[in-house]
């Protein structure tokens, strides 16, 4: 079955860095795109930025928030995709989670444009 498997995350001082991978088992993860979203307390799950298929042309995209900040990049050979995020902030403070979902294709930062999601990985920013 397809499964996905966040970690990365943890406790960092506002200006740190972590990077978050994305581990997939039983799916060709570079076939789908890759989103990954994050979810604040009290607020809906929001895009973040994701991976389109490398079959298509790995093309990305990020929120307005995260750019210049975030980089999301896959190693094929290791079935992972990853989110780098450097100088965070406060406000990044979220449960992050990666999410798969068809073949082939251009990704977007909807909810509704991935089908599998992984368990999330807490990330928190705080002095």
């Amino acid at each position: 079955q397809l499964q996905l498997v966040e970690s990365g995350g943890g406790l960092v001082q506002p200006g740190g860095s972590l990077r978050l991978s994305c581990a997939a088992s039983g799916f060709t993860l570079h076939q789908s795109p890759v989103g990954w979203f994050c979810q604040a307390p009290g607020k809906e799950r929001e895009g973040v930025s994701c991976i389109s298929s490398s079959t298509i042309d790995n093309s990305t995209v990020y929120a307005d928030s995260v750019k210049g900040r975030f980089t999301i990049s896959r190693d094929i050979f290791k079935n992972t995709v990853f989110l780098q995020m450097n100088s965070l902030k406060p406000e990044d403070t979220a449960v992050y989670y990666c999410a798969a979902g068809g073949l082939y294709r251009l990704c977007a930062l909807g909810v509704n444009e991935y089908d599998d999601w992984g368990q999330g990985t807490q990330v928190t920013v705080s002095s």
